[in-house]
């Protein structure tokens, strides 16, 4: 359907700016998708024949082929209606979607995203990836947390590795306080920045947002360790699912 095939363009223009490439003059309706950096292809649209895919009669049927790292989500779509093994790619890491209303636009929306994430080069996988939560240490001998958001909901921070705009820490405060006391969401990353002393390096900062307080005792050491298996917050590090329900 040509709808279909138009709006998965207009759709692929809009959010990643990128643009359709006709590389073979034998096939002029092949359409390539590919990253600016990198150059690896995110997604192809073509017209095959339908026997070509294992489909009843030769007309020509519009598709889509996109690249799915995640080997049990590609053996699930499989088994729908829609999806195929990957047509002119490798079948391994590549799919083939039927643009004829069987799938709807917004899921083939969601599988291009799913492509362009798993093709796309590490920087801008952070700037297009999902947020993300963090346990983000802080040391009250060096810097009084504990105070910080007294006169402000909004401070500065030492940049994390990994963190970007959108991400949410929570912050744990060490010792003698041992325990998660803030929950911030991240507004600016890669504030420049130029400290260094014999405990501490910062080359750069990030703004975070407080969302949400907690006591003391809600959240300690011990409850982190026994329930939820963290034995150490030594650096910025993701939180497991059950730990991020319970924080809410």
């Amino acid at each position: 359907m040509a709808s279909i095939r138009e709006d998965i363009t207009k759709y692929i223009k809009k959010k990643y700016k990128a643009y359709p490439e006709y590389l073979w003059k034998r096939y002029p309706e092949y359409a390539v998708f590919r990253h600016d950096d990198n150059k690896k292809w995110f997604a192809i649209i073509m017209d095959v024949e339908a026997d070509k895919l294992g489909l009843p009669g030769a007309e020509r049927v519009d598709i889509v082929d996109v690249k799915i790292d995640d080997l049990m989500l590609r053996d699930i779509l499989l088994q729908q209606e829609g999806f195929l093994p990957a047509y002119h790619m490798n079948k391994g890491s590549w799919m083939t979607i039927l643009l004829d209303g069987t799938v709807s636009l917004d899921e083939i929306c969601n599988m291009i995203d799913a492509s362009f994430l798993d093709t796309a080069s590490k920087k801008k996988k952070d700037r297009f990836r999902q947020p993300k939560e963090w346990l983000v240490p802080a040391n009250p001998k060096y810097y009084d947390i504990e105070h910080a958001f007294d006169d402000a909901d909004e401070i500065d921070w030492k940049q994390g590795a990994g963190i970007i705009k959108g991400d949410t820490v929570f912050m744990y405060v060490g010792a003698p306080v041992s325990a998660i006391l803030y929950k911030c969401r991240v507004t600016e990353v890669d504030i420049p920045y130029d400290y260094e002393d014999k405990n501490l390096k910062i080359t750069a900062l990030m703004k975070i947002k407080l969302q949400k307080r907690y006591k003391p005792d809600k959240f300690n050491f011990d409850r982190l360790k026994s329930e939820y298996g963290i034995y150490a917050v030594r650096g910025p590090r993701g939180i497991p699912n059950s730990l991020s329900a319970a924080l809410k």
